[in-house]
């Protein structure tokens, strides 16, 4: 596995162990359970983890992850620990290194932002830099469906347009919490929004963005 996803795989491993089956997180009416059922689903049932973008196909990811989501938790943590199997697409290394790094990120953070105390991250510069890269990539699908047009700036003026459409709200912010704000976390992203103030406040508040 890569260093980047293996780090988060684990720590997103130990967070969720430490915050036990029903703590919160960022994803909307999931806890802990449910997320480490997604985590494990999506990387070990790739026949039921296509319900996450074909919407044909999500009542069979809703039964898998209800069978997953009722297994021992100790089990479900043990199975993120191990990572996926030889046959998972996950266990090739160039897949691990481009999808894995930005899902366990992620997922940590929702783990993490949704906990009272909880504080920022110190993110070193390789990794900052490895997740703009990935929000270069990614920025286009991602923020399509964006209610206005939308501009991620880093604080050293690099930039990425994630839609085209107008007015234009300018995000400011790290790499990592670009890539927060830019999957669906507006409300945890610590980011600053400069335009139109209603532009600000669609953007900020709707569910567009994101898978």
């Amino acid at each position: 596995m890569s260093t980047f996803a293996k780090r988060e795989r684990l720590l997103l491993a130990d967070l969720l162990e430490t915050a036990g089956p029903e703590a919160p997180t960022l994803c909307s009416g999931w806890v802990t359970r449910d997320l480490a059922a997604h985590v494990v689903v999506r990387e070990r049932r790739p026949d039921a983890a296509g319900g996450i973008l074909i919407k044909q196909l999500a009542s069979r990811l809703d039964r898998v992850m209800e069978e997953f989501a009722a297994k021992p938790y100790e089990e479900l943590i043990q199975l993120i620990r191990t990572g996926p199997p030889r046959f998972s697409p996950f266990a090739l290394k160039q897949v691990e290194e481009m999808s894995n790094t930005i899902e366990f990120y992620v997922h940590t953070e929702d783990v993490r932002r949704a906990q009272r105390d909880w504080a920022p991250r110190e993110l070193d510069p390789v990794f900052q830099d490895a997740l703009w890269g990935r929000l270069e990539r990614s920025a286009r699908l991602m923020g399509r469906s964006a209610p206005t047009g939308l501009v991620l700036r880093r604080a050293d003026g690099r930039t990425v347009v994630a839609n085209r459409d107008t007015p234009v709200v300018t995000v400011t912010g790290e790499a990592s919490e670009l890539l927060l704000f830019l999957y669906g976390r507006q409300s945890a992203a610590q980011v600053e929004l400069d335009g139109d103030e209603e532009a600000i406040e669609k953007l900020h508040d709707g569910k567009q963005l994101g898978i």
